[in-house]
């Protein structure tokens, strides 16, 4: 990794506790599912309408959706078969990865703090992946001028996108704790 970057990256990234990895990336993967229901509802959508998926099978719809996210992600897919499909539809995905920005326009956001936070998960770890950003920045996928959320925050926002997705049951928050005489009560009913 260029030295500069390296550089770039430890004064840009927030200092945080290895054992939050996991929960990161586990937020970054919701956005990822997130985005792959959007992304597999828009095609679904337009190949309906008679477009170019119109003689796309459902599994290649399926599997383009797929692929377009992998690909903005920089992650190779566990099934062989979305690799083949990505394989020898080079031009269909670079297609839907330049059409992201106008089809859930709404993610933008998420996707910007998902992708940076991959990288400072990534580069935390050893990995190099600041072409997925650099990636989402020609796409126009990568908002520049937003300001890098601090963990708790991230994780806070993807948290409330995910319920808003029927993904997550939404955070409710505690009741609040038993009064004094509410104790005495329930103290009293169980004798």
């Amino acid at each position: 990794m260029n030295k500069a970057v390296q550089n770039a990256l430890e004064e840009a990234a927030p200092t945080f506790d290895s054992k939050l990895i996991p929960v990161m990336r586990e937020a970054i993967t919701t956005v990822q599912m997130i985005l792959f229901q959007r992304l597999k509802d828009s095609i679904f959508q337009r190949s309906s309408e008679g477009s170019e998926y119109s003689g796309q099978s459902e599994e290649d719809n399926i599997r383009l959706a797929g692929a377009v996210v992998n690909n903005l992600y920089g992650s190779d897919a566990l099934d062989p078969q979305v690799n083949l499909f990505a394989c020898n539809h080079r031009e269909l995905i670079e297609e839907e990865l330049h059409g992201i920005r106008s089809r859930v326009a709404e993610l933008i956001p998420h996707i910007t703090d998902s992708l940076r936070m991959q990288t400072l998960c990534d580069n935390h770890e050893g990995i190099h992946s600041i072409p997925c950003l650099l990636l989402a920045k020609e796409l126009g996928l990568l908002d520049e001028e937003r300001e890098l959320p601090l963990p708790s925050t991230f994780m806070l926002s993807v948290r409330k996108l995910g319920a808003e997705s029927g993904l997550v049951k939404p955070m409710t928050s505690a009741p609040p704790p038993l009064t004094k005489q509410e104790i005495e009560q329930e103290t009293d009913k169980k004798e």
